[in-house]
């Protein structure tokens, strides 16, 4: 079994998914120097900021891919991929704090992009 695999009697048409949702394409570069994994139903604008891309397109969106399954973006890699909108009653929270509340709500000052120190940054140098 798939995860996210749905079983359909012979002969079945097949079950739409996502249909008149909006779709986004972007390109995302891990700058990072370890592989990142984003899951299904994670918010794409709250991922890693290790991982480069228009983030403010980005935002209430997910990956277009079977629940239960992921996107792996190894170190250096640069992909191509499809968002489709987030639905239901268009609310996030946790994952990275950056949103906590309802995606279509005017953006708080923080919800625009993570500002957390990345993994592509080199750590200073100490001085002598």
């Amino acid at each position: 079994m798939t995860p996210g695999e749905i079983f359909t009697p012979p002969g079945a048409l097949p079950l739409p998914a996502n249909v008149d949702l909006a779709t986004v394409t972007l390109e995302v570069v891990n700058t990072g120097d370890r592989p990142i994994q984003v899951g299904s139903h994670y918010h794409f604008f709250e991922t890693n900021t290790a991982l480069t891309f228009d983030r403010a397109a980005a935002r209430g969106f997910r990956l277009n891919i079977p629940a239960g399954t992921a996107v792996r973006f190894e170190a250096g890699d640069t992909k191509r991929v499809e968002l489709v909108a987030l639905a239901g009653t268009r609310e996030v929270y946790g994952l990275n704090s950056l949103v906590s509340g309802k995606l279509d709500a005017a953006p708080k000052g923080r919800d625009v992009s993570p500002k957390r120190p990345s993994a592509r940054k080199p750590a200073p140098k100490k001085r002598k």
